[in-house]
């Protein structure tokens, strides 16, 4: 899918808002001020029967957490586009959801998901660099900003190609991960345990918690801070402090995505929610990427919400590793390994760069 082609676009208000019964504004869409939820009013939950928390996250769709649906909850409708007051970070909600503290949605439940989809991508491309943190995006100065679209013939916008764009992309993308599948179903079928050793996680390693205490009162930065979650690498978010660690395992201690282990090939920060695994010796840094899948795998089976993981118990803990001649783990079979799935990877990754729709678009 080459360049898209948008000298026949047309530019569009966004939205209009609602200021008691009277409508400000004349763009497509109503914005909406969504009912803030603080953290000390929702309790996370696994049950399916919880509903969606979102909040100004850039990572994740925003979900912050699954958690237990209360009657005095006012939901957000799905198939709306919410986006924080501090950042231009747009994400499509599938699902009826509450939010955090000055979270916005744009009410688009009349159009198609793949138009939503659409429509997020070019609200991404047009307000990222106009706003910030630091210039706030609220409903009063958006409403009234322009996009533009592709346009039908009477001049509205042309939905039905927007939903055809995204059916054919959404054909590639399928067929990429078609191909990502079959090179990792062709790894599990290589893989095989019958002689690997078992090692307690404390001969190979050190457990540290984290020492940042409290993120709340931190100011925007360049160093992650790894905390309690199953999601985007444990991170929690950005921000203005001294790394503690780089090259390095941690192991989520709290929450739902309590166990959850990743590798961290980068200077980061920990805070309580999580522990930091020091290996004892020398290991590579893709062996110890092969390892964090292992102890992932090993400790999401052990530990929970109700079961709680720490360094006491993750160090306590067994898991199975490749073995050389000595039964010494295999540090070059696991770099190796490593290896091949980061080129069969990097062959999808490049495949879905070539048909990805994150180009520059003309005019935007």
């Amino acid at each position: 899918m080459g360049k898209i082609d948008t000298s026949g676009w047309k530019e569009f208000k966004l939205g209009y808002i609602m200021v008691g019964n009277k409508k400000q504004g004349h763009g497509l869409f109503e914005i909406v001020n969504s009912v803030a939820y603080h953290g000390k009013d929702v309790t996370e939950t696994d049950s399916d029967d919880g509903i969606n928390y979102i909040t100004r996250s850039k990572f994740n769709n925003g979900l912050k957490a699954r958690v237990v649906r209360l009657d005095k909850f006012k939901v957000n409708p799905a198939g709306t586009i919410s986006f924080g007051a501090e950042n231009a970070d747009f994400f499509y909600q599938t699902e009826p959801y509450i939010t955090g503290n000055k979270m916005y949605y744009i009410d688009t439940t009349a159009l198609s998901e793949r138009a939503c989809r659409f429509l997020k991508s070019i609200l991404e491309a047009t307000f990222t660099a106009n706003y910030s943190f630091s210039d706030g995006m609220i409903p009063a100065r958006i409403y009234d900003e322009c996009i533009k679209l592709p346009a039908a013939p009477d001049g509205a916008p042309d939905w039905a190609y927007m939903e055809s764009y995204m059916a054919n992309l959404e054909a590639k993308v399928a067929e990429s991960l078609a191909l990502l599948q079959t090179a990792k179903d062709a790894e599990k079928k290589k893989v095989d345990t019958r002689e690997w050793g078992e090692f307690r996680v404390g001969e190979l390693f050190d457990a540290e918690r984290g020492k940042v205490k409290n993120i709340q009162p931190l100011t925007p930065g360049a160093t992650p801070i790894i905390a309690a979650g199953a999601y985007n690498q444990g991170i929690a978010g950005m921000y203005e402090i001294d790394s503690a660690y780089k090259n390095r395992i941690t192991v989520s201690c709290n929450g739902a995505g309590c166990g959850s282990t990743f590798y961290h090939p980068y200077e980061f920060n920990v805070n309580g929610d999580a522990i930091t695994l020091i290996e004892k010796k020398c290991m590579p840094d893709r062996a110890k990427q092969f390892v964090a899948c292992i102890l992932n795998a090993t400790f999401t089976r052990k530990f929970s919400y109700e079961e709680k993981c720490s360094p006491q118990k993750a160090l306590a803990e067994v898991m199975r590793l490749p073995i050389d001649k000595t039964g010494q783990p295999d540090w070059a079979y696991m770099e190796e390994y490593m290896r091949k799935v980061e080129r069969k990877t990097n062959d999808v990754l490049n495949f879905l760069d070539r048909i990805s729709t994150r180009r520059k678009i003309d005019g935007i």
